[in-house]
């Protein structure tokens, strides 16, 4: 007997794993699924506390439009700064002055 996913095609099986209602943080190194409550205009990461603006294209359909760059360049100036703090952050530092 054929089995029943040999009859299903590529887009129909794919179908199966997508995700309504949620988006991907668009951090490079995090990519985690995020899932804003109804109605919400912002969502933050729990991964790596990156905010995003969210707009609905439908009411049960999320998308990010652009980051909360407030809280973004915080977030980017810490870690900068914890970098440099490092021993070998503070040599390389040294070298290029």
């Amino acid at each position: 007997m054929a089995n029943e996913t040999e009859k299903l095609s590529a887009s129909e099986t794919l179908r199966e794993t997508r995700t309504f209602g949620k988006v991907r943080c668009h951090n490079p190194s995090c990519m985690e699924r995020l899932e804003p409550s109804p109605g919400a205009d912002h969502i933050k990461c729990a991964t790596c506390g990156m905010e995003f603006r969210i707009f609905w294209v439908r009411p049960d359909l999320p998308r990010i439009r652009g980051p909360v760059w407030e809280v973004n360049r915080k977030i980017a100036a810490e870690a900068l700064k914890r970098k440099l703090e490092t021993p070998a952050g503070k040599s390389k530092a040294k070298e290029g002055v």
